[in-house]
């Protein structure tokens, strides 16, 4: 296995297996490329140490003996799936040596703009995984095995995969050269902003991607393809960076959608085996999607083994189930997971007259370590009632043979409708915290966010409840009361309180710069309160500068005016303590 391990500096631009000394001193070598991937990963099967990692690129990126095992191990399907040809999925690990990226303003600018559900992550790196399994007489074994796996932070599945159905193909007839011409090209790419459409050019084809922004409407159309004559190519069009086709992943849980969109929305621990990796991330990540444009808070595993370094914390009996959503293909996780609340088996896709065959809703009892048949196996009664509109709808679909796409859009935008009439009251109410703007004056400290109340919160559903904008009819109060303990709960409010704190801080430094000319207010101000109004002054530019307060330009200079005014009002020893050389 590759020797690297540790941090340190991150790359340095050089060939396959050697860095170049002149690249290090350049200033942030590898930037274009480190804003879509951290590494890309070649794993084979070696006889004497089994999966092993063959190459990393580029070469002197830092991975940690830990990360290298487990990008090892959750690059080849375990023995159950017997995957022969090519198969891709996906998987997320744990980064071990702590936030080392050093493209942290990159990460700031790009996660401003972009949508919760798909900043950057900082503390996980995804595995896009593209493995070949084909007979070979020339390899002792009998059999070629071979993984390329693109390590982001980025949860840009869709565009991954059809990053490496463009390459990996490619990489595994001509090797490593190859592989580095495909680095330095997406080294030459732009980086990833939000709500701009991008072209990306690569071996010789060009993919035209639009990155979704936070300010998208829900039923922002895909991107078209752009008529302007280009030197390039035609492009080809991805409809999404990062959206699975739903009503393929979901196809043997139609019937469960809404009781599994409660599950994930309430946190819930939940154990989903299926019989391919690719299968098993495929749902994850597609049940992780049910909840946008509220961001996952919990842990998520796309694909999950045996091996991986978590295995002994997820699978303890000592405490409670941690709240994490794992996919797996190894059966023996019926019986280590046993414990677990809910329990998700799917077998290969097969047809039921006109509809995929359904799972079926089954008690945790029926569970059977060795032979368990598919079926949700849970306990949790859903709050809500079934939709039946929407599964005559996709019944329909089906028999009328619309496109899978179209069944997608119509599943995806009921799931986005009932996560809007489940937020939207909640939004209204943090609204109603908000200090007035008419109570926010210049040289008083700004007045507190009021803290939400549960109680009134429920109070308020009567008249401003979900049923405003959702038809289905349910238990909504047992559904919030829940939802109140569960970590999606805690991060939203964290997310919008700290917006809201934003929001008033800027409107405070909207008013000091609005207010009476500082030079009136000075007259009858100490030299403490003037050295006082600098401080915070320049607190809030720093903040504003970095992008956490939302604050118009002229507003900022004029801010930094009334600094340069204040300091000069000063004698000339304090001036030099606030302006030294």
């Amino acid at each position: 296995m590759d020797s690297l391990s540790g941090a340190g500096p991150r790359r340095g631009r050089g060939r396959l297996g050697e860095a170049s000394p002149g690249a290090r001193a350049a200033a942030a070598p590898w930037a274009r490329f480190s804003a879509w991937l951290e590494c890309v990963c070649v794993v084979t099967f070696d006889l004497e140490l089994g999966q092993a990692l063959e190459l990393v690129y580029p070469s002197d990126f830092r991975l940690t003996d830990k990360e290298k095992s487990s990008i090892c191990y959750l690059s080849f399907p375990d023995s159950h799936s017997g995957c022969l040809g090519d198969t891709q999925f996906s998987f997320r690990i744990r980064q071990c040596g702590g936030q080392r990226s050093p493209w942290h303003a990159e990460d700031r600018h790009y996660n401003s703009g972009a949508p919760v559900s798909l900043q950057r992550e900082p503390a996980h790196y995804f595995g896009y995984v593209y493995f070949r399994q084909v007979k070979d007489s020339s390899v002792k074994r009998g059999y070629f095995q071979k993984s390329l796996v693109l390590v982001s932070r980025l949860p840009f599945v869709r565009l991954f995969q059809a990053l490496l159905g463009l390459i990996a193909p490619e990489y595994f007839d001509r090797l490593a050269p190859c592989l580095e011409a495909v680095c330095s090209e997406i080294d030459q790419w732009p980086a990833p902003t939000p709500g701009q459409t991008l072209k990306l050019p690569v071996m010789g084809v060009v993919l035209q991607v639009r990155i979704p922004s936070r300010v998208d409407k829900p039923e922002y159309s895909p991107p078209k393809q752009c008529s302007h004559e280009s030197l390039l190519p035609t492009p080809v069009v991805l409809a999404s960076v990062h959206e699975l086709d739903l009503f393929r992943c979901f196809q043997p849980v139609l019937t469960h959608v809404q009781t599994l969109w409660e599950l994930m929305l309430l946190g819930e621990p939940l154990l989903v085996l299926a019989p391919s990796p690719a299968m098993a991330s495929d749902l994850v990540l597609a049940l992780i999607s049910c909840l946008q444009p509220l961001k996952f808070c919990c842990d998520y595993r796309p694909y999950f083994t045996i091996h991986d370094s978590e295995f002994k914390e997820f699978t303890t009996r000592t405490q409670a189930p941690p709240n994490v959503v794992l996919g797996v293909t190894n059966p023996f996780f019926i019986k280590t997971l046993q414990h677990w609340p809910h329990i998700l088996r799917v077998g290969e896709p097969k047809m039921s007259g006109d509809l995929p065959k359904q799972v079926k809703l089954k008690k945790p009892s029926r569970l059977k370590t060795l032979d368990t048949k598919p079926g949700l196996y849970t306990a949790y009664s859903a709050h809500l009632h079934r939709d039946k509109a929407l599964l005559k709808r996709l019944l329909k679909g089906l028999q009328k043979k619309r496109p899978w796409d179209t069944q997608t859009a119509s599943l995806r935008r009921h799931l986005l409708e009932l996560t809007h009439s489940f937020i939207i009251p909640l939004e209204h109410y943090m609204a109603s915290l908000m200090p007035l703007k008419k109570s926010i004056t210049p040289w008083k400290t700004p007045p507190q966010i009021r803290p939400f109340r549960q109680d009134d919160f429920l109070r308020s559903l009567e008249h401003a409840g979900p049923q405003l904008t959702c038809i289905l009819k349910g238990d909504w109060l047992g559904l919030y009361r829940r939802f109140f303990k569960s970590p999606h709960f805690d991060g939203w409010y964290r997310q919008r309180h700290r917006e809201m704190a934003h929001k008033l801080e800027a409107l405070h430094l909207e008013a000091i710069c609005e207010a009476q000319n500082i030079e009136t207010w000075m007259k009858d101000k100490s030299e403490v309160e003037v050295v006082d109004l600098v401080l915070k002054l320049r607190e809030k530019l720093v903040q504003a500068q970095g992008h956490q307060l939302p604050v118009k330009e002229a507003t900022l200079q004029r801010a930094q005016l009334y600094i340069e005014t204040a300091i000069g009002s000063l004698p000339k020893d304090l001036q030099a303590v606030l302006c030294p050389p």
